[in-house]
């Protein structure tokens, strides 16, 4: 821009746009004053390595949408995650995303664990952070460094993993083929017992899904099909089950799943309900001599770290600890 003052002629220019380097001066005359200009124009144009680098103004929740709308809404779990992002945003009041820094994310971890979240659930929280910006990254939307990916995550301690003993597969079985208000639980519950599947792999069956003795999960978490053999038994008693409208064996039955757990008297720790069904198939897969890397597949286990809290059950587990510790050569 070049205006007339009480000095001359004043440019006053930006040419990198908002955010970039300003250049000002007071010309004489109105031909300077547009030479100058030209010649800055050209000279930034030619030559923009010694230009500050343009500031970056896009507040948290700018970069939050371009994620979603760039990658966030084809996730299977992109309603919760953009939820969860949104509020991480509110918490942060919403900080220009360049200007966010681990000091500020470590205030907001500490008051969100204060506030009594645990200590598993900030660490997905952090997780789904991290993820946007790296994603960004990958994909040329942000142009600086991952904010928090310096961040450690909390180290958590491993749970105990329940698993139901032959005594209650048969009593809940039992209640749960006894509920009255819902048929599709004790089916639901036989596949998970039968395949390892996920209480959601099982409940969202079709029949499409069932062909010549083999299961195929085709929505799983990672998005992988799995394809898991069962029983003729199994697969005719799922075959004769009737199919809903929305072309579906069964519909959502996990409010029936946990009053059949409290009628048979089976206390589950913590988090455990309907898992607790996947975690039985895996305690007698590797009890009965099952290996870990089969193991691995049927669960659909993306890292063997998931299958290996499984690998004590197995009967020679460590078995080689007798044969080769010190005392037994004295």
């Amino acid at each position: 821009m070049i205006k007339k003052t009480t000095s001359g002629w004043q440019v006053d220019i930006q040419p990198q746009g908002r955010g970039g380097k300003r250049f000002r001066k007071i010309f004489a005359n109105l031909a300077e004053a547009k030479n100058w200009e030209a010649f800055i124009r050209s000279s930034t144009n030619k030559d923009q390595d010694w230009i500050p680098e343009k500031k970056d103004l896009r507040k948290l929740s700018e970069i939050i949408k371009i994620w979603y709308e760039a990658h966030g809404k084809n996730l299977s779990n992109e309603r919760d995650t953009y939820s969860r992002l949104k509020n991480m945003v509110t918490a942060l009041k919403d900080p220009i995303a360049d200007q966010l820094t681990p000091q500020m994310f470590t205030k907001y971890r500490s008051e969100r664990i204060e506030g009594g979240l645990s200590l598993n659930s900030f660490n997905r929280e952090h997780s789904y952070l991290r993820a946007v910006f790296n994603e960004l990254i990958r994909l040329n939307l942000w142009k600086k460094a991952n904010p928090v990916s310096a961040i450690r995550q909390f180290k958590i301690a491993d749970k105990e993993l329940g698993y139901l003993d032959a005594d209650e597969i048969k009593r809940l079985l039992t209640e749960l083929l006894d509920a009255e208000k819902n048929s599709d639980v004790y089916l639901i519950a036989k596949v998970c017992l039968s395949t390892g599947s996920r209480w959601s792999e099982a409940e969202n069956l079709r029949p499409s899904n069932i062909k010549k003795g083999v299961i195929e999960f085709i929505n799983t978490k990672n998005k992988k099909m799995r394809a898991i053999p069962i029983s003729k038994e199994l697969q005719d008693e799922i075959q004769a089950h009737d199919v809903k409208e929305n072309g579906r064996y069964f519909g959502s039955s996990m409010g029936a799943f946990k009053s059949g757990v409290a009628r048979a008297g089976i206390a589950l720790p913590d988090g455990q309900l309907t898992h607790v069904l996947r975690h039985t198939f895996a305690s007698s897969f590797m009890q009965g001599g099952g290996n870990i890397l089969t193991l691995q597949k049927i669960l659909g286990h993306q890292s063997l770290h998931m299958t290996m809290r499984y690998a004590h059950l197995a009967p020679t587990h460590l078995e080689a600890v007798k044969l080769l510790n010190p005392l037994v050569n004295l």
